[in-house]
């Protein structure tokens, strides 16, 4: 080999040692960054309280639904969907108000049911274990002999953690349209 060949195959060793090291810096540095964005997204509150949110509109939605569903023919298991939906003040409304509530819906042999159009959370207090939804419902109820009504409802529902689970703690209508009043 001659000088001038030994000479180029230092050259061309040196070039593939630089190369190797910068390679070796990049994917250190990408290992690096990936690691860091990873612990970021893992200690992320953000996604906890997305998830929260999530929860308690899932569940507000269906206690909704739950409350303006009730069959005359099936009305224990309705009532009781009703009773395990809810907590507080409006689950002892609806417990002391059972046996009447169960005597006009006899008389009137209705069947009602709701599907959820939409829903929103509207608050959330994670930490106290309260959020609050608004849940727009299409309403379809049947009196007997008579054809079915459909009404579209938007509720204002709050909910309150029990147990490790939400449930409906009140419940109302949402006001429609203009609400505000004006005097001349």
């Amino acid at each position: 080999m001659t000088r001038e060949e030994g000479r180029s195959m230092d050259r061309f060793g040196k070039a593939l040692l630089v190369a190797a090291l910068a390679l070796t810096l990049v994917a250190g540095g990408v290992a690096a960054w990936a690691g860091w964005s990873w612990y970021g997204a893992a200690h992320d509150d953000t996604a906890g309280y997305a998830a929260a949110r999530d929860d308690a509109l899932e569940a507000g939605e269906q206690a909704v639904q739950n409350l303006n569903t009730l069959d005359h023919r099936s009305l224990g298991r309705g009532l009781d969907l009703w009773e395990a939906s809810t907590t507080g003040d409006l689950h002892s409304q609806l417990v002391q108000g059972r046996a009447q509530f169960e005597e006009q819906v006899r008389g009137a042999k209705t069947v009602s049911t709701a599907k959820v159009l939409s829903g929103a959370v509207t608050e959330l207090d994670e930490r106290a274990g309260r959020a609050r939804v608004m849940v727009a419902l299409r309403i379809t109820v049947r009196a007997s002999g008579q054809k079915p009504t459909d009404k579209d409802s938007r509720m204002l529902g709050e909910l309150t953690r029990t147990d490790g689970r939400w449930k409906l703690s009140a419940l109302g209508q949402a006001p429609v349209g203009d609400t505000a009043t004006t005097t001349d």
